[in-house]
């Protein structure tokens, strides 16, 4: 939904010159622009920490693996990619990092596409990342958990203030302890969800001061900051 975003962007006038965009992941898949990820990522502003989608295209040289991915996950459009462009695509998407963590004027903030493991510290976490633990970076990709209710919902303990993540469609940004769920669906317009939203957050200076445009619409909206 690249297009969306970047009216997002135009509307709150982001300066590459001084501003930084960070995602939550899954730059492809559903939405009309898949193939424009890759330009996004060359850009000197803009960060990404890995999706499940992304590593399904890192995946995807298990045929099972690509199955699943085109038959269900919306990857159709990888089938009109040459093998060149491919392996760029998978290589790019290697090395993006599963977690991001930035120091901000009211604190340390996390960024990861699915969320933390209960219990744990963000350095904790992190260190485990960095160790190639397997059950971290599936937690890092794939987990829904806090947000479903299962497995705890308390607070990520730690000198991390805040943690943003994506992965589960909702209607609007969640805050569940110290944690915002902010994918609200953008892609899913084009399946009838008239209420589907690109949400961006801004964490400098403001603390969280969501922005956000209706997908079907191209309507701009500001929430009130926290």
């Amino acid at each position: 939904m690249f297009a969306h975003l970047r009216a997002l962007l135009d509307a709150v006038d982001f300066r590459p010159q001084t501003d930084r965009l960070f995602s939550v992941g899954d730059l492809i898949d559903r939405g009309p622009a898949s193939k424009d990820a890759l330009q996004w990522l060359q850009q000197p502003w803009f960060h990404a920490c890995r999706g499940n989608h992304e590593q399904f295209a890192i995946d995807s040289t298990d045929p099972e693996q690509l199955e699943v991915w085109v038959r269900q996950n919306g990857g159709e459009w990888w089938l009109d990619v040459g093998p060149t462009e491919q392996a760029l695509f998978r290589e790019t998407f290697q090395r993006l990092p599963l977690a991001i963590e930035l120091t901000t004027r009211t604190g340390i903030v996390g960024i990861v596409h699915a969320d933390v493991p209960p219990g744990l510290t963000w350095d904790k976490f992190a260190n485990l990342l960095e160790a190639g633990d397997a059950d971290a970076a599936f937690y890092a990709l794939w987990s829904r958990g806090r947000i479903q209710g299962i497995g705890g919902t308390g607070p990520i303990p730690g000198r991390i203030e805040r943690v943003y993540c994506g992965h589960t469609p909702t209607r609007g940004a969640v805050r569940i302890g110290n944690v915002w769920f902010i994918d609200t669906g953008a892609v899913y317009c084009y399946e009838g969800f008239r209420e589907a939203r690109l949400t961006m957050v801004e964490i400098q200076p403001s603390r969280h001061h969501e922005y956000s445009i209706e997908t079907g619409h191209g309507i701009i909206s500001r929430a009130a900051s926290d």
